[in-house]
């Protein structure tokens, strides 16, 4: 059975997502670790990190994804925003290791005019250097594809592929799948047909073994768009119907599938989205 939940909030301190996971109907979830909008978050409290490893085992809510923060960009061409970039994920990884926390979903960033292969090789060296910083996390950081829009890096499988391989560790890299990116980019899967052919596409480029999480978004835009405008499950230019391709697909029976769609009313959008999701589960 797919591990179904949502993004949520962590206000009150990281332990609180649970409570309202809970109360959503979430079997897994994703959080940010702090506040999305600052470089530096505040330090996690000894009891904090306990009542989260505890309300994580009462709840049986797993895995918990941590996306990281909107400011960072690997692939910029500043060299003081890129070294900022780079410590600020080293940061939001030592708090992922500490929570135990498996995947940090990462934008991989965008090239600010500087040209596409030269933001890839940004992104790999970026990424070299965290991991020779944290040499014995286990958290690995899970590059998201995007919709391409402006200069953003990682809109095909073909660069997220190109980041990996660049780098020294490529075994400590995973990708999270976006259904509104994905469609936004490029990829068109609302038939069983393209939904089979961007899958042997992605086989081929990445490896499934590669893949790790999946965010349900339908989509505001259509495709190739390469807009990132998320919208209701069954409301975009998605639809409902090609949501179950992914939710039957045994081969990501074990993987988790988070909402990020719009909190119209707080927990009721998100239990009336995951309901959406689960009419599509066959048994």
């Amino acid at each position: 059975m797919p591990k179904l939940g949502a993004h949520m909030s962590i206000a009150g301190g990281v332990d609180k997502a649970f409570d309202q996971a809970e109360k959503t109907g979430c079997d897994a979830m994703q959080i940010f670790t702090k506040n999305n909008n600052r470089w530096k978050g505040r330090d996690l409290r000894p009891n904090e990190i306990e009542r989260f490893h505890r309300r994580q085992a009462e709840t049986g809510i797993a895995p918990v994804v941590t996306h990281a923060s909107y400011l960072l960009n690997l692939g910029t061409p500043d060299d003081a925003l890129w070294e900022k970039s780079t410590n600020g994920l080293i940061d939001e990884l030592e708090r992922c290791e500490v929570l135990g926390i498996p995947y940090l979903v990462l934008h991989p960033g965008a090239h600010v005019k500087s040209g596409v292969e030269a933001g890839l090789a940004r992104v790999s060296a970026a990424l070299d250097n965290v991991h020779r910083a944290l040499p014995h996390h286990k958290v690995k950081v899970a590059l998201e594809i995007t919709a391409g829009q402006g200069t953003t890096l990682g809109r095909t499988f073909e660069e997220l592929a190109a980041i990996i391989a660049a780098t020294e560790q490529p075994e400590r890299l995973v990708v999270c799948f976006d259904t509104c990116h994905a469609l936004a980019a490029g990829y068109d899967f609302r038939t069983e047909a393209g939904y089979r052919q961007m899958w042997d596409n992605f086989a081929e480029t990445l490896g499934l073994e590669k893949l790790a999480v999946f965010h349900m978004n339908d989509s505001k835009n259509d495709l190739g768009t390469h807009k990132d405008r998320h919208t209701h499950i069954g409301e975009g230019f998605i639809g409902l119907e090609p949501f179950g391709f992914f939710l039957n697909d045994p081969r990501f029976a074990d993987l988790p599938f988070l909402l990020e769609t719009p909190q119209d009313v707080k927990i009721e959008s998100d239990r009336e989205n995951l309901a959406k999701l689960r009419s599509l589960i066959r048994d």
